[in-house]
């Protein structure tokens, strides 16, 4: 396996790799970039296939993460980790213990919090081994679950993406919803509350039924939801979904969810926009939950919290314009905006849009 060769090592600060065989613990946290503060981002646990899937993606989560903080004006840089491992059956308290440990020795240029295979109930442990830590039970101080929050600035994106697409608001209009996890399920929750009529989907047959009637949504199967007939498309699950076998199936005027890196790969932007869909850039619009976590770093704030999350559709009606005059995807203006945020300067390989970031799981 190697790592400096790896396309997606774009010029990461620091990786590091630990290794506790007492308690079974081995992970990789991965420090893109600390030139706007300490490295924020989740810990991830995941059976990957092997140690090459899982360089692979803290490498290009902590990329995005550096993409997101930036876009989000938020006084932190980007970093991630991952956990080797089935979150079923091989989480314990002295692994999570373990790697609170590993955390500490980096001195606070990295920041952890909960993602995919951990919650908020399991950064407990992690917290008796380090003071980097957020995202904690609201009983340690912390603001507990931030996917609500995730879901809030989402649903200010899309807002802020009908309003510039089709010049309306989102009542009456048909949004279809994929994945109904505690961000998916929230967002349902806003849209409806908003008018909005919903199609839904998730992989978990019981779940989406129970949206159907909480929120009077219709529900489709998996693979059936990118044909569907719907103003916007919300990816809140998977990465990668908009590619070369979906992107033609799609007729909505919208693209606008919480999920990470939806794009399989740069000329996916490109095609969206010859087909006049707009898309919202995920690294800024699913930002809210890492505003509100990187707000216990700084000590909690509701109300600036609260307009910082709100103040993603601005930044999105920003990106929209600058590319409409530029002629160029939005992801490319997103990214521009990120330069714009570090100075100019092409930190990890940022100068090079987000080459092909997307590509994995979010």
């Amino acid at each position: 396996m190697t790592v400096f060769s790896t396309e997606s090592f774009a010029d990461h600060e620091q990786v590091v790799f630990i290794s506790d065989d007492k308690v079974g613990l081995r992970a990789i946290i991965a420090i893109h970039s600390t030139r706007l503060g300490p490295a924020l981002g989740g810990c991830r646990m995941y059976p990957y296939a092997d140690e090459a899937s899982a360089l692979r993606d803290v490498l290009r989560l902590s990329r995005g993460m550096t993409f997101k903080a930036a876009a989000a004006g938020l006084g932190l840089g980007g970093g991630k980790s991952v956990i080797l491992g089935d979150p079923r059956k091989n989480k314990t308290p002295e692994l999570l213990r373990a790697m609170g440990v590993a955390v500490n020795r980096l001195g606070g240029r990295y920041i952890t919090a909960e993602d995919v295979g951990t919650t908020v109930d399991d950064f407990a442990w992690v917290r008796q081994s380090t003071r980097h830590v957020v995202g904690l039970p609201e009983a340690l101080g912390g603001t507990g679950d931030p996917s609500p929050t995730t879901a809030l600035g989402v649903y200010h994106g899309i807002v802020a993406s009908v309003a510039h697409r089709l010049g309306r608001a989102l009542c009456g209009l048909t949004v279809a919803v994929q994945g109904l996890g505690n961000v998916g399920w929230n967002l349902c929750r806003l849209l409806a509350d908003a008018g909005a009529h919903l199609v839904v989907t998730d992989i978990d047959a019981t779940l989406a039924h129970q949206a159907s009637a909480e929120f009077d949504a219709r529900v489709v199967e998996p693979e059936a939801i990118y044909a569907v007939q719907a103003d916007v498309f919300a990816p809140c699950a998977m990465g990668a979904v908009v590619n070369e076998r979906t992107l033609p199936q799609m007729k909505f005027r919208v693209i606008a969810g919480g999920s990470n890196n939806q794009l399989a790969r740069d000329e996916h932007g490109r095609q969206l926009r010859d087909r006049e869909i707009l898309y919202a850039p995920d690294f800024v619009i699913n930002a809210g939950g890492l505003i509100r976590v990187a707000s216990e770093h700084e000590g909690f704030n509701a109300a600036k919290v609260d307009a910082q999350v709100q103040g993603i559709g601005a930044t999105l009606h920003r990106i929209f314009e600058l590319a409409s005059r530029s002629g160029t995807p939005t992801q490319s203006a997103a990214m521009q905006l990120v330069q714009e945020r570090l100075g100019g300067h092409a930190a990890g390989g940022i100068q090079s849009s987000n080459n092909n970031l997307a590509e994995r799981v979010a």
